[in-house]
């Protein structure tokens, strides 16, 4: 098993290329642990707080299946406090094992996967427009970053990390606020380049600004943006939050893939 990845890697995972959009995304850059067969397992962590990613085929081989769980006991056991994100039928196989063990595991959180081939206006239209960030909004766009998390039922950077996320979506002018029509920020979202996707993210709105469709409003406005860039517009949802996935299928989101995070349940 070995630490790097190459590009056998990368062509294994464009099997996979909107579920595991993220993970090729990461091991593009900075990453804690690696660990590659070049054949039919992958798992990577960039960093924590954030999950541990495990690609395998589908329709694995129970033999590949054990090495994984070994693999991830041995680098990133879930009983110190990792979660993995990996396909459904690798998950079914790792609380068994989990339990097997005594260990309580089960799925944290259902992922969907979203592509956008052809935005759709969204209706209403919302007042207020799209903001590009600048340097001098670094700070109060950190301070949106761990609301966002928070949101998703994660623990959330710490503000030095929120700041240096940030920092990168400013310097390729990935984040965005929306402000309404008194100039106030109600929501923000960003974008990151990969290949040919443009996986967006970091959506949120204020509580006290919700039900106005500013969500909605912002995400197709950057949508049409990257889109018009020659992007491939996509995006990662909580498969249980029915009304932000109600609000981008209305938009134009397609489902087009699943995944699910395994963790320790309490």
């Amino acid at each position: 098993m070995d630490s790097f990845v190459n590009e056998e890697d990368f062509a294994l995972l464009n099997q996979d290329h909107y579920t595991f959009e993220v993970l090729t995304r990461i091991l593009k850059g900075e990453c804690e642990l690696i660990r590659s067969n070049h054949e039919n397992l992958l798992l990577c962590h960039s960093e924590s707080h954030y999950p541990v990613w495990i690609w395998t085929p589908d329709n694995a081989t129970d033999e590949v299946k054990r090495t994984a769980w070994e693999l991830a006991c041995a680098l990133r056991p879930l009983g110190t406090g990792y979660r993995y994100n990996l396909k459904y039928e690798l998950a079914e196989y790792f609380i068994e094992k989990a339990a097997s063990a005594g260990i309580g595991a089960g799925i944290s959180m259902n992922l969907f996967v979203y592509d956008c081939p052809s935005a759709i206006p969204p209706d209403p239209v919302s007042d207020g427009g799209l903001y590009c960030c600048t340097t001098d909004d670094e700070e109060e766009a950190a301070a949106m970053i761990p609301h966002f998390y928070t949101e998703i039922g994660e623990e959330a950077p710490s503000y030095e990390k929120c700041l240096e996320k940030v920092r990168g979506y400013i310097a390729g002018k990935g984040f965005f606020f929306w402000k309404n029509k008194n100039g106030k920020t109600v929501a923000c979202c960003s974008y990151k380049l990969n290949g040919r996707f443009a996986s967006i993210g970091s959506v949120y709105t204020f509580p006290d600004e919700r039900r106005k469709h500013y969500a909605q409003n912002l995400v197709y406005q950057v949508t049409r943006k990257v889109s018009e860039m020659g992007y491939i517009p996509m995006l990662y949802t909580d498969a249980d939050y029915q009304a932000s996935n109600a609000c981008y299928e209305k938009i134009g989101y397609i489902l087009r893939g699943k995944l699910c995070t395994v963790a320790i349940i309490n």
